[in-house]
């Protein structure tokens, strides 16, 4: 005797799931692959540090920069990535790109 429970174990695994659409941000809309490697839209009192091992670019603050660079780093001028800090990607000590816009 199957009877039919739509509120039932059921009606978790097979009604389609529809997420509505995003609806909180202004302007264009970002999915699928654009919006997994963005780094968001800029904010003011952040920077972006690209990493050159694992290609990872993160938005941090500057005050967590700040702390990045005092804690031991290194700095090399004419490089394509110039500081010498540990990456907030992958958390190694890796050389590193950091620009205010990107």
């Amino acid at each position: 005797m199957t009877r039919f429970d739509p509120e039932g174990k059921r009606a978790l695994f097979e009604a389609p799931v529809a997420a509505p659409p995003d609806q909180l941000r202004p302007g264009r809309q970002r999915d699928g692959r654009d919006a997994m490697f963005s780094v968001g839209p800029p904010e003011r009192g952040t920077v972006v540090v690209d990493c050159s091992s694992c290609h990872g670019r993160a938005r941090i603050p500057v005050t967590d920069l700040g702390v990045r660079l005092l804690s031991g780093s290194l700095f090399m001028p004419l490089r394509r990535h110039d500081y010498w800090i540990r990456c907030p990607v992958c958390e190694r000590r890796t050389w590193c790109d950091i620009s205010w816009r990107r």
